[in-house]
């Protein structure tokens, strides 16, 4: 690890920067995160911070103690995205990881959690340089958000039974809303978000000769576009989720009628008795479908990851927002509504049963939003430039990270008890 990519002291915007690139320059995958992980605890370790490292994994843990106070735990995230970059950044990752099957494939911050690490980083620093506090700061580096999986990980390794347990959990996530905006909505702010893989079993053979088998990929594109049904037809429209086939593998030759068909299903949600219906209907169509086709084996449909749904909560909603207005004033704070993204960092502040308040941090360059005065025509801009995980997701470096390091400065002093 270079130690010119450490924070040491309170950083001016070329260090942040530079510390920005270097760490989209060289992202990690889920639970590999140990480059970022290490530079972490280095900054964290020479700002005074008693850190502790390898917690669920690759996670790092910096405690700062001043005097009696509420603990506020600030959160970032590490991970990064099995995404080929195609920015054209002069600072673009040309790096390549291996998923657990050994898998090689390149590695993008197509999420941008780069500046997630380094707001938090940045925000330590100004922290431990502000005299102006009282209590403890819990600066939390966390693996393997986008399995879902890292938050949970740290919790079972005991961050809390062995750090302590805080009193509110923080935190931000980049988006495409304009550099110097900040969006927070109160109550179900970001989705459950449940991941299947569907398997469908068929009776393979010679494409010459279809009345013989029975074809798992005619099977698949029907169960495809049935499962379209489910939100346009079995629920109520003020209801709100997603489903959404991220993936469908099948056959190996033109004329080969395979055996199996595979789908992979994501789902988003906000409340328990629609997720629960979803669930259902998904493995009631999976399942009709296969017995339409005759399939000789009932179809597997199994669970393979689940985010709980991230809510912000209503009290501590309002007393951080107006934190987050003296930073970028009245109008620069909003209320996007709820995202159809999904956090797994509810999973701190639920374990520890405290609020946690999460915000949305503007990345975008603010002058592709001149004219747009209202929400409709922001959003009508934000539709059409690169999002979070594109190939070409590029956030602005200025005044992204400025503002994001002053916003986490801000809501932590509002939580912690002042001198």
């Amino acid at each position: 690890m270079s130690t010119d990519v450490v924070i040491t002291s309170r950083p001016n915007p070329q260090a942040l920067a530079d510390l920005y690139r270097d760490l989209h320059r060289n992202p990690e995958l889920s639970f590999a995160e140990t480059r970022t992980a290490g530079i972490v605890a280095a900054s964290l370790s020479a700002l005074g911070y008693e850190v502790t490292s390898s917690v669920g994994g690759t996670g790092v843990v910096g405690i700062l103690r001043r005097g009696t106070g509420p603990t506020v735990l600030l959160r970032a995230d590490m991970d990064a995205l099995p995404v080929l970059e195609e920015t054209g950044l002069d600072y673009a990752s040309t790096a390549r990881g291996t998923d657990p099957n050994g898998t090689d494939m390149p590695v993008m911050h197509a999420c941008g959690h780069d500046v997630h690490v380094t707001c938090l980083l940045g925000a330590a620093a100004e922290l431990a340089a502000d005299e102006g506090w009282a209590g403890t700061v819990m600066a939390v580096a966390q693996p393997a958000e986008e399995l879902g999986t890292g938050a949970r990980a740290m919790v079972a390794d005991g961050i809390y039974e062995r750090l302590g347990r805080p009193d509110v959990v923080l935190g931000q996530h980049v988006g495409p809303m304009p550099a110097g905006m900040i969006g927070l909505h109160p109550g179900a702010a970001f989705a459950t978000s449940d991941s299947l893989k569907v398997t469908l079993f068929g009776k393979g053979g010679h494409g010459s000769r279809p009345e013989a088998c029975v074809d798992p990929i005619v099977m698949a594109a029907a169960v495809v576009m049935r499962l379209q049904t489910i939100v346009s037809r079995e629920l109520a429209g003020s209801d709100t989720a997603v489903v959404s086939i991220g993936t469908l593998h099948a056959g190996t030759k033109v004329n080969i009628i395979p055996d199996i068909a595979e789908l992979e299903i994501n789902v988003r949600t906000y409340d328990v008795t629609v997720r629960e219906h979803i669930l259902a209907a998904i493995e009631r169509i999976v399942r009709a479908e296969a017995a339409a086709s005759d399939a000789p084996r009932p179809p597997t449909v199994e669970l393979v990851d689940s985010f709980p749904f991230l809510y912000n909560d209503l009290e501590g909603s309002a007393r951080t927002a107006a934190a987050l207005r003296g930073v970028v004033g009245d109008g620069a704070v909003i209320d996007p509504g709820p995202v159809t993204g999904s956090e797994d960092v509810g999973v701190f502040a639920l374990t520890a049963d405290v609020p946690c308040v999460f915000w949305i941090l503007g990345g975008a360059d603010p002058a592709l939003f001149a004219g747009a005065t209202t929400a409709q025509e922001l959003l009508t801009v934000m539709a059409g430039i690169p999002s979070n995980h594109s190939p070409q997701y590029a956030p602005v470096i200025e005044p992204t990270l400025s503002v994001g390091v002053a916003a986490l400065v801000a809501a932590a002093k509002e939580w912690l008890a002042a001198y």
